[in-house]
């Protein structure tokens, strides 16, 4: 009988966790992440445990085979059987050997570490199976970075998979993992932790606390698991994934290590291929609540892209002022920033804001992902680490900017060999009267000593805007030539009499609308999407009316569509570029259409 595919549907994405919804979307049987039962596991509610397995190793290659246990493929009226061979598995030591026997299976899919670098069969784009299995993942996992690499690969290969990593997960790395693009567990840790006379709790195995009648059965192993897959479930709805895999990763030495390795090599990836959101609007957070905060490649970008990309507004390229963060995003609504601005009486001045995690965020990118978002303990005390970020970010943002001069009203020692910084506070505290007073005078003095004039505001406002653009779109030419109108923070900008874009803080976004695109066609730095030429394209972009597409595309870019060469209209991508064109579900919603 042939086999069929499994019916999944993208419910929400964080990186490469995401939250499917299996069987029928307008009704689903069951959810992911979830737990795969074997022969003699006791039977979970489908919700949690969709599948089971079955593995024969009486004879070489070991046959596998997975059932679902309710309706879970179209159309929805019986259980399915899938089988595979697992192959000859080689030890990862031996990744240069080829046993030339892998694993086959078309619904379910053995891989290896020795696969990924031999089976040519898996480069066939008609090979999509509904679940991947990485045979060696115990294998993998102990040795540093390979399970990281394998996963990527998988993951970004086959987006629309499910990845089952046997024999690693547990309730105490279930996020951790689900991060990493891994989408089924089984129970093989917790049945050992069972015998050792354990609970494989959330937090790591832990002893049996018999002073509430605890014990070390399945049944108190499977609440450990209940609890970690709702938790993950939530994290990735809500957006907050990353903040559960940080507390988790400190449940062992070998998580810690996991997570830094995967940190690691995420960060030297384009934003689109580790998965990054450039929109998110002011209304999500982003807790930075721990040391492993600072290596998420997300706040890595940032750092990147100010420290080596970000240029200041034209008129604003001569004197640098450094300033200290406030617990209120975005800065200028707070207290403290509005005595600054009193201060600062030139918009001549190109304002800075340093602060932890980011490191620097420059005032007129104060209103975007994750500068308007982040949420960190304020102790008053800046660390090391911090400090020397801080710095180093600084000393090449106003060397490759060639700022002629910085006031630096920060409090952190600030010191440049060939650029004139002046501190302002001179030990005195940011907001106090005598600090403030000098602030402006070294604003008037170097207004004086630079012969700096201010523009009109209608110009100084469209400078922040050109910068702004250039950080998130690597362009600011759909900006020639337009005029700003509106009462601030919200700006209409228009050219000609049309209205080409709305910028809404509150989105943390342009907002281009039909008589933009053209324009921005023209930059050649928007990313672009090929459709399927004989469509009549009205709906939404999947990877069936999808061909290819061009640049780097994040979650919240503006992505122009193209049909027979022609641009035809534009999309907001829902999913990130690893998943692009043949991720599941919707990949970006529509916008317009020309």
């Amino acid at each position: 009988m042939e086999e069929r595919p499994l019916a999944r549907s993208v419910v929400a994405r964080q990186r490469f966790g995401r939250l499917f919804s299996l069987g029928d979307r307008n009704s689903p049987s069951s959810w992911t992440p979830a737990i795969i039962l074997g022969n003699d596991d006791e039977k979970l509610p489908y919700s949690m445990a969709p599948f089971e397995y079955s593995r024969d190793s009486s004879s070489l290659p070991a046959k596998i085979s997975i059932k679902t246990r309710t309706n879970l493929t179209l159309p929805f009226d019986q259980l399915d059987t899938w089988a595979a061979s697992e192959g000859l598995v080689l030890p990862p030591s031996l990744v240069e050997s080829n046993s030339g026997e892998f694993g086959i299976g078309k619904e379910i899919l053995p891989v290896s570490w020795q696969s990924l670098h031999h089976d040519l069969s898996l480069n066939n784009k008609n090979l999509v199976p509904s679940i991947i299995i990485l045979t060696d993942a115990p294998q993998l996992a102990n040795q540093k970075g390979l399970l990281s690499e394998a996963l990527y690969i998988i993951r970004t290969r086959f987006p629309s998979s499910l990845i089952w990593t046997p024999g690693i997960g547990g309730p105490d790395n279930c996020a951790i993992l689900t991060w990493m693009g891994v989408d089924i567990f089984d129970l093989g840790r917790s049945k050992h932790a069972s015998s050792l006379g354990v609970i494989l709790s959330e937090n790591g195995p832990r002893e049996v606390e018999e002073s509430i009648d605890e014990d070390s059965s399945m049944k108190y192993q499977i609440q450990s698991w209940k609890n970690s897959l709702a938790a993950t479930r939530v994290a990735i709805r809500e957006g907050n994934l990353r903040e559960l895999v940080e507390k988790q990763s400190i449940s062992s030495p070998r998580s810690v290590e996991r997570l830094r390795v995967h940190d690691a090599r995420m960060s030297n990836l384009d934003g689109g291929k580790s998965g990054l959101a450039r929109v998110k609007g002011q209304f999500h957070e982003l807790r930075c609540h721990s040391f492993s905060s600072r290596n998420d490649p997300l706040i890595q970008d940032w750092r990147r892209r100010v420290s080596d990309n970000h240029q200041p507004p034209s008129h604003q390229s001569k004197v640098m002022v450094l300033l200290p963060c406030s617990a209120t995003k975005p800065y200028r609504l707070s207290a403290s920033h509005k005595r600054f601005s009193r201060s600062i009486t030139s918009n001549t001045i190109h304002e800075v804001i340093v602060t932890a995690p980011l490191g620097l965020v420059p005032r007129e990118l104060e209103d975007i992902w994750p500068a308007a978002n982040y949420d960190i303990p304020v102790t008053g005390d800046w660390d090391i680490d911090e400090l020397n970020t801080i710095r180093e970010m600084t000393h090449q943002y106003i060397s490759r900017n060639k700022f002629s001069r910085v006031l630096n009203h920060s409090g952190i020692d600030i010191v440049h060999e060939s650029i004139e910084i002046i501190d302002t506070r001179k030990g005195l505290t940011a907001g106090s009267s005598d600090a403030l007073e000098y602030l402006q005078k070294m604003v008037e003095k170097s207004v004086n000593d630079f012969s700096l004039e201010d523009p009109k505001e209608s110009k100084h406002r469209l400078g922040k805007l050109r910068a702004l653009s250039r950080f998130q779109h690597n362009t600011d030419d759909w900006l020639d030539g337009t005029g700003i109108q509106g009462r601030p923070p919200i700006f209409t900008i228009r050219k000609e009499g049309k209205q080409l874009a709305l910028w809404n803080p509150r989105l943390g976004r342009f907002s281009f609308t039909k008589a933009c695109l053209p324009l921005l066609a023209e930059s050649n730095k928007f990313p672009i999407v090929n459709i399927i030429p004989e469509i009549d394209w009205r709906g939404d972009l999947f990877s069936s009316n999808v061909i290819d597409y061009q640049g780097s595309i994040r979650i919240g870019d503006e992505v122009l569509v193209y049909q027979n060469n022609q641009l035809i209209g534009s999309a907001r991508a829902e999913a990130a570029g690893w998943e692009w064109p043949n991720g599941p579900s919707r990949l970006a919603r529509a916008q317009h259409r020309l």
